[in-house]
């Protein structure tokens, strides 16, 4: 082997025996269009021929884009949308499928499975509110499969999938890349990459194919000066003290954190894949993926500081916000935040997958095994909490009305760490490809973990010192038992003195499945197709959300509803909810999810077809239920307060249905040297799983999940590839969608015996008979034909590409844009904000010679700063603007023997 390795390494020092833009492919003949292979109906087919609607990126056209991450190829790909605060940070949706309203803080406790499937290889991905941001090095092809696709790769993939799909060893031939940039970003730190892999075969059977990368990107993002103080207008203030601050209100400054670029982040990974030939028909292949994302501060703009030039005239600030009435700060600039609190997100993954492909008689076999193993976790700045309905009750005591006496620090952060492992193992068989009736089959089992702890650190009133210091979040009852029995499942340490607010939960998902995909080749040119996807699920939750109530030392005047300062003597403090202590804290779905499709070949080089499918995914839990779960504290319901309907939340939320119905087109024109595709179609989404957080509504502070919404998308997508000469190529894709609202669902009376059970809500109530009052409750999803959420009507791109040589070296420019019509970052309409329609530009140019490259790549050429996702669940509006103008030079080297 060491031999093989130094003799590899001196061909490679030695060789100059291509082009550094030489692509590993299958060379079009005549000037016509390279052949791309997908395996979307689990076997090798090339995309022209496949009947449904298939976007795909191949390892050349990753390389040509000159992208890396999800960021950086969703604008090249119309039709799939992602709404999010960071790297990693945010799902993805298909074909305007989304309520919106990205979940962060407690989103592995009780975040929406996403509706679409994430895979590397084989193995899914899927955590609630976290894609998997991996790095796109070596990858042989990236697929985006629109629509359902439940029949072949389950619930995970309800609206379409998108596929990582890497490079595998190569037993013929050795091979190797590097690449190293350095860039210079617009307002923003400067960034560099390094990326490199090599290809050996160790034997006449064995191969390896290795990778690693370190992309580090420079912030622009900055945390300018600023001040906190209390106003008149904040929320607990306008609700409870007649808009009265307490003279004695501790102010804050950032001077400590404050400064510039603070958003870098960092791509760390490695993969490495070993392939043994047992024989000709038998392979096995082990493969092993790791990467390291950590980022630092927010990858947000603010564009309202958070506090007024005079705070004593509110006036003076503008109004705005996503209620209408929260009073925004002094304007910021582009790029600029106002944080009181260092912030990071760490993002880490190993997977190690295992697949064994041969034959059985004529059956062609696959096994295909993974265990993912993830940890995330982020530090947020949370000091805007302070402005929200109940800051002021963990920072300021006396809050029972005008004799709030004393404010202490607004400072808070969120914490949240979520351990997350999903284990797969599938057995597939295929039939020969020229069989009258061919197909696929297979068993599926599935288990996905998800571990979540997370902490609201905003308690900054001292803590109650009855029983000794730190004797409230020993959660004992008198009986110095543990009340809340799952409370420390994820942390069994004693918690800040500063949490307010606690999640410590434990998810399970299960799944197994048994699945068909039959084709019946009537004629030579008409197939019908029918599969369906048997499966049984198991959805579990455990865990506990505790609050530090009756923990506050309140020093002196009455307390909040919640007492005066009592320690846990008397068994109300902490306070909070059990989920293991239920008789009921799972449920099991099964079913069946089917696919039926027609595709006729009017001729070798034009394909129509039809399909109806379905797609599905697992509901989940909600925290707090006065439905199923009882506070300690509490033995009843929830009473009506005098006439007023009220609503008591879900214990849990059910799963959501999708049906597709399409008809496309894929053509080939000028021997190939024109591709035209297309679908049109009608997506039916019910039942839809909705996260509603509304805490000036009414209705807790407490993000919750329910069903109720269903929503249609009518839409048409269309792709052409055109090679109009030997040396220039064009490519455009677009997507038209109407996504809308098809029904107009309310909060109904769900508490039986009371006035108006059955009948939907008019009013709710904010604080407590004594310190609150009812409020009218609004349509939080909206009335029939309102848009859903991160759904632009339009989408599309366009890139034009021109090669040429000269002498020994070859040359390319390439020019490309995309553009996004305006949208909504959420379907709760308490939580809707409106995001711009944007247009990008990009250009490249490079020159080749032998083996070694050098290519200058400028992305966001106008430096455009339009919001890609509009926030206002953290009490202040934050925008997400792209990354700015960037200037980059990559040096490549590349051989192959």
């Amino acid at each position: 082997m060491n031999r093989k390795i130094s003799s590899a390494v001196a061909a490679i020092i030695a060789s100059q025996a291509q082009s550094g833009f030489a692509q590993d492919s299958n060379a079009p003949e005549a000037g016509g269009l390279e052949e791309v292979i997908v395996s979307a109906q689990r076997r090798n087919e090339s995309i022209q021929d496949v009947p449904i609607t298939i976007q795909a990126l191949t390892g050349e056209t990753l390389s040509d884009l000159k992208v890396s991450t999800i960021d950086d190829f969703l604008k090249y790909l119309p039709n799939v949308q992602t709404g999010g605060l960071g790297p990693s940070q945010g799902n993805l949706s298909i074909r305007g499928l989304s309520v919106g309203g990205a979940i962060l803080q407690g989103g592995g406790s009780v975040g929406q499975w996403p509706t679409v499937g994430l895979f590397l290889d084989d193995q899914g991905t899927a955590m609630p509110g976290r894609n998997l941001d991996v790095y796109a090095a070596d990858l042989q092809r990236i697929e985006v499969l629109e629509g359902p696709q439940g029949t072949l790769f389950g619930a995970g993939a309800q609206a379409g999938a998108l596929r990582y799909i890497t490079n595998k060893p190569n037993h013929e031939s050795t091979e190797s890349y590097f690449k190293a940039g350095f860039g210079t970003t617009a307002f923003g730190a400067n960034s560099s990459s390094l990326q490199g892999m090599l290809n050996l075969p160790l034997s006449d059977k064995l191969a390896m194919r290795a990778v690693i990368y370190n992309d580090s990107r420079g912030g622009y993002i900055d945390n300018v000066p600023s001040t906190f103080t209390r106003r008149s207008t904040d929320a607990a203030f306008q609700l409870r003290t007649n808009g009265v601050v307490p003279v004695d209100s501790v102010s804050i400054d950032n001077f400590r954190v404050a400064r510039k670029d603070i958003n870098d982040v960092t791509y760390k990974g490695a993969r490495l894949g070993l392939s043994y030939n047992v024989n000709d028909d038998w392979n096995v292949l082990v493969t092993q993926s790791y990467q390291d994302l950590n980022s630092g501060g927010v990858f947000y703009e603010m564009p309202f500081g958070t506090d007024c030039p005079t705070p004593s005239n509110p006036a003076t600030c503008s109004r705005g916000g996503p209620t209408g009435t929260t009073v925004q700060g002094v304007p910021l600039g582009k790029y600029q935040v106002n944080l009181f609190n260092d912030t990071n997100t760490r993002d880490k993954f190993s997977n190690t997958a295992l697949t064994v492909t041969g034959k059985i008689g004529q059956l062609g076999f696959v096994y295909s095994g993974g265990y993912l193993v993830r940890d995330n976790s982020i530090v947020g700045d949370y000091t805007n909490y302070a402005r929200g309905v109940f800051g002021a009750y963990y920072q300021c005591t006396g809050f029972a009305g005008a004799s709030v006496n004393k404010c202490y620090s607004p400072s808070s952060v969120w914490t949240d760490v979520i351990e997350n492992t999903n284990q797969s193992h599938e057995i597939r068989l295929s039939t020969p490809s020229d069989w009258k009736i061919t197909g696929v089959g297979g068993i599926f089992w599935e288990k996905r973990n998800v571990n979540d702890d997370t902490e609201w650190l905003y308690k900054s009133v001292p803590e109650c010192t009855i029983g000794g210091p730190g004797s409230c979040f020993l959660a004992l009852d008198p009986k110095n038992t543990p009340k809340f029995a799952s409370a420390s499942l994820n942390n069994p340490n004693r918690r800040n003195s500063a949490t307010g607010f606690f999640d410590d939960f434990k998810r399970t998902y299960e799944q197994q499945a048994a699945f068909v995909s039959l084709d019946w080749h009537i004629t030579d040119k008409l197939t019908l197709t029918a599969g369906t996807r048997y499966f049984t699920s198991d959805n579990q939750m455990l865990g506990a959300a505790v609050g530090s109530f009756y923990c506050k030392n309140y020093q002196s005047g009455p307390s909040t509803v919640s007492g005066i300062c009592t320690g846990p003597a008397n068994g109300l403090a902490p306070y909070g909810f059990n989920l293991d202590t239920q008789p009921i804290n799972s449920f099991t779905s099964k079913g069946f999810r089917s696919r039926v499709n027609f595709s006729w070949k009017a001729t070798e080089d034009v394909l129509f077809y039809a399909t109806w499918s379905q797609g599905f995914r697992p509901g989940g839990f909600n925290r707090g239920s006065s439905q199923q779960l009882r506070s300690v504290n509490r033995t009843t319901p929830v009473p009506t307060r005098g006439a007023t309907n009220q609503w008591q939340i879900p214990f849990s939320f059910d799963s959501d249905d999708l049906v597709n119905k399409e008809i496309g087109w894929k053509t080939s024109f000028l021997n190939n040297r024109l591709q035209f595709n297309g679908a049109i179609y009608q997506e039916d989404w019910e039942n839809v799983q909705s996260a509603i957080f509304a805490p000036q509504a009414g209705f807790g502070n407490l993000t919750i999940g329910v069903n109720g919404p269903s929503y249609q998308t009518k839409g048409i997508s269309i792709s052409s590839i055109w090679r109009a000469t030997d040396r220039l190529t064009f490519e455009t894709s677009m997507a038209y969608n109407k996504a809308e609202l098809q029904n107009s669902p309310q909060f109904i009376n769900n508490i039986a015996g009371t006035p108006g059970f059955g009948t939907a809500i008019t009013e709710t109530w904010v604080g407590t008979a004594s310190s609150g009052g009812p409020v009218p409750v609004v349509n939080v999803f909206g009335v029939a034909g309102d848009p859903s959420a991160l759904a632009p009507k339009f989408q599309a791109n366009l890139r034009a590409r021109y090669e040429w040589d000269r002498g020994d070296y070859d040359y390319y420019w390439q020019v490309g844009t995309a553009h996004q019509s305006a949208r909504a970052s959420s379907s709760n309409k308490l939580q809707a904000l409106q995001m711009p329609a944007w247009t990008d530009f990009s250009l490249s140019a490079g020159a080749a010679k032998g083996n070694w490259s050098a290519e200058l790549v400028v992305s966001n050429l106008t430096n455009i700063d339009e919001s890609q996702y509009t926030s206002g669940s953290q009490f202040i509006t934050v925008e997400t603007p792209p990354r700015p103008r960037t200037i980059e030079l990559q040096i490549g080297y590349k051989f192959k023997e």
